[in-house]
């Protein structure tokens, strides 16, 4: 888990729901938090964050107020096991569940020989 705290450029509302979008479309985001005072956005998850970044820098002013792993709280570790674990299986579940019931289709490819022709013309 990786936590990225990034300080934006932005005007307005609709700037800052923008941010939001393209951040929460990259694989891996775990959650999304945007200080509007401050016009600070904190990510984390398992993401890369250099892509992050760049895809910000390319709308926006970006400054990098700091990268790390995530923090969580003493308390919250075992029971977020406990979740995560919980999750996981309803996860493994339903993927199972889907692939039984979307089998992938079989294809046949059919290739037709070339055959020659018995007049030649000369």
């Amino acid at each position: 888990m990786k936590k990225l705290v990034v300080k934006l450029d932005l005007h307005d509302d609709k700037d800052r729901s923008k941010a939001m979008r393209v951040v929460s479309g990259f694989e891996g985001i775990g959650s999304l938090s945007m200080d509007p005072k401050d016009s600070k956005l904190t990510v984390s998850g398992d993401f890369d964050p250099v892509k992050v970044v760049n895809k910000l820098r390319k709308s926006w002013h970006t400054d990098i107020v700091s990268v790390g792993p995530a923090k969580e709280d003493d308390g919250k570790k075992d029971g977020g096991k406990k979740e995560e674990g919980k999750k996981d299986d309803q996860v493994a579940n339903l993927v199972k569940a889907y692939q039984a019931y979307h089998s992938t289709p079989v294809t046949y490819y059919y290739v037709p020989r070339e055959e020659t022709p018995d007049c030649v013309i000369c």
